[in-house]
This record gives C-alpha cells, sequence and structure tokens, in this order.
C-alpha cells in the first residue's frame, strides 16, 4: 500500500495574517459547559473542529477539541502536521517531528495568499514523538497511529466551540469501528480551496477496517486534498470515527486513510502524561444534511 500525506505547505507572512478579527463561524447559537468553562456559540466561535491550523508554514485541519481534569482545552490534528520530513515519510516511529513546545496558529481564511489569525496554541504532545520515545514496534501503529494534540493559549479557550461545522456532533466517540459501506461525514479546510467553504463539507463511504484496526479506508465524493489533513471524520451515528491522515495511491487510488480515533486517544491517554484527557461532544446535534 501506498500513501503519502496531505498536508500542505503554505508560505503565509506576518504581514499577510491580520490579527484578532471576529469571525462568525456555523450554524445555531448553543452553549455547553466543559471542564475547561462555558464553550462559545456555535455560530461565532473562532477555534472548532475544521479551523485551519498552521505549524511552522504547514496547514492542516482541525478535528476535535479535547479537556483534561485541570481545565485546559485542547485541539487535534494529525502528528505528520508538525513533521519535518517528506510527504512519503508516514510511519511515525522514524519519522522526523517538530518538538513539542512549537506554536501553531488558528487560522480563518487561510489561502496562499493570506488569512486571519484568530488564536494560538502550543503543541503538547504528538503520536510520533511518543511512539519514539516508548521504542513503538507494532508496524499498524507505527504507519497509523498520526494525531497530535494542541493546547489552546488561555487567552483563546472563550473562543472555542467543539461542534463539527456543517454536520454538527460529535455525539461522543466511536469504538467499535465502520463497517464497510457505512456513511461517513468530515469538514476538510484546505487553503487551497481559497476559503470557499461550501467546498468544505464532504460525506462519502467506509470501506471498513484494515491496520489492526488503527485505519479506516474511506471514499468521499472528493478526497482529502493537502491542507484538510487532521480533519474529523464522523459516523453513521455522528460519533468520532478518526481523523483524516493520508491518501492513497495504491491499491486503493483517491481513498483516504483515516486513523482510528478510538485507539489514537486510547495511545495518547497512556503516553501524554495528560490526566483525565476526554473527547468534548459537540452543542449542535448530528444532522447529517446534504
Amino acid at each position: 500500500m501506498q500513501t503519502i500525506q496531505i498536508r500542505s505547505l503554505v508560505a503565509v507572512g506576518a504581514s499577510a495574517i491580520l490579527a484578532g478579527a471576529a469571525v462568525a463561524a456555523m450554524t445555531t447559537q448553543a452553549e455547553a459547559s466543559g471542564s475547561a468553562g462555558v464553550y462559545a456559540p456555535a455560530d461565532t466561535a473562532q477555534i472548532h473542529p475544521g479551523v485551519q491550523m498552521y505549524t511552522d508554514g504547514a496547514q492542516c485541519t482541525a478535528n476535535f477539541v479535547f479537556d483534561d481534569a485541570a481545565g485546559n482545552t485542547y485541539v487535534g490534528y494529525a502528528a505528520h502536521c508538525a513533521g519535518t520530513g517528506a510527504a512519503t515519510d508516514t510511519n511515525g516511529c522514524d519519522a522526523g517531528s517538530l518538538p513539542l513546545g512549537t506554536k501553531v496558529d488558528f487560522v480563518e481564511g487561510g489561502s496562499p495568499v493570506g488569512g486571519t489569525t484568530v488564536g494560538g496554541g502550543t503543541l503538547v504532545y504528538s503520536s510520533w514523538l511518543s511512539m519514539q520515545q516508548a521504542g513503538t514496534t507494532d508496524a499498524n501503529a507505527c504507519d497509523f497511529n498520526d494525531f497530535a494534540l494542541v493546547k489552546v493559549d488561555a487567552a483563546d479557550v472563550a473562543k472555542v466551540n467543539p461542534s463539527l461545522p456543517h454536520w454538527g456532533g460529535p455525539t461522543g466517540l466511536n469504538t467499535t469501528g465502520a463497517p464497510t459501506g457505512e456513511r461517513v461525514y468530515s469538514f476538510g479546510n484546505s487553503s487551497l480551496r481559497a476559503g470557499v467553504e461550501p467546498l468544505s463539507p464532504k460525506t462519502g463511504t467506509s470501506l471498513g477496517t484494515s491496520g489492526g484496526g488503527w485505519t479506516h479506508p474511506v471514499y468521499t465524493a472528493t478526497p482529502g486534498i493537502p491542507g484538510d489533513s487532521g480533519s474529523a471524520f464522523l459516523d453513521g451515528q455522528g460519533r468520532a470515527l478518526g481523523t483524516l491522515s493520508t491518501v492513497q495511491i495504491a491499491p486503493l487510488a483517491g481513498s483516504n486513510g483515516v486513523g482510528d480515533m478510538n485507539k489514537e486517544l486510547a495511545f495518547a491517554q497512556a503516553n501524554s502524561g495528560i490526566a483525565g484527557l476526554a473527547l468534548v461532544p459537540g452543542t449542535e446535534p448530528f444532522s447529517p444534511t446534504p
């Protein structure tokens, strides 16, 4: 099987990113209490699943929101979004990565010519770095455990809502996988789409589970493109299924590899040192409308 990462390397100069402008985001107003406090209404939140994340010039898409026992707030994306190697470096047990502590920007409307920075955070967990530190030898984990967490800066926590744009949810965590033929839902936010949001919502079909349960190949009407890396996938019930990691070249050309969220989160809970790490459900109901 041949796969490549699909992060996007986009040069966005500081002069092109206008800091701090308010961006109206999604659907209907709702608030929910989490361990971090009260989340922003979904329609005005600036940091949420689907927001663009820039790490040392590489652009990816946020998947889900997480919290912990201490009340901190995290946003997930793919570990390879902080990778330092080539797009063909997909084995997290030997691929290069930027260190923990690397700054990450949350950006709205990012494109090859600019965007609006709406908040910031710090890389605090990388499955790649953790597997390398732990000496992981499970080939499936090395190939498919592609998950990282960015801790949202304290000044920006009030801008966060955990709902997935367009679809709503997640309603919880998928712990059983997605059988072949199950409908799946995603929201990619590649800067290569130049902020054209109607192109971001995606729906498609699961091709089942492989890699010892670590990955779900999926077909969507249009496959994920560079910049969609890390984005969330929901199952047919709106549960968090996984995170977009790769585009396959062979044997299933044009399909995407989606890392299993249940396994990725369990590994993070065991290896991140973050006590009480948990997925935060969305405040908006799951609505699988076209």
